[in-house]
């Protein structure tokens, strides 16, 4: 099974312009890409959905709202 990019869900996020909760978030990721999807970023790898969340969210990925979180295209590294 391949690895999908932690930066795929940040633009899925940017792309719904949509408040999440962590599992709000957990569950839009794995109806996106499915329940057994694996994960990397540029420092982590073969992460499940819910250790992806904490793992951006422990990098300061999110944006608080009102009602959850989002992100911002700046969260995004560029490589």
């Amino acid at each position: 099974m391949s690895s999908i990019h932690g930066h795929e869900v940040l633009h899925m996020m940017l792309d719904s312009a949509e408040s999440y909760t962590t599992e709000g978030l957990i569950a839009a990721i794995e109806k996106r890409f499915g329940a057994d999807a694996r994960f990397h970023t540029c420092s982590a790898a073969d992460m499940s959905a819910a250790m992806l969340v904490d793992f951006l969210a422990n990098k300061g990925k999110f944006v608080p709202q009102e009602a959850g979180f989002t992100t911002a295209a700046s969260k995004i590294c560029q490589h």
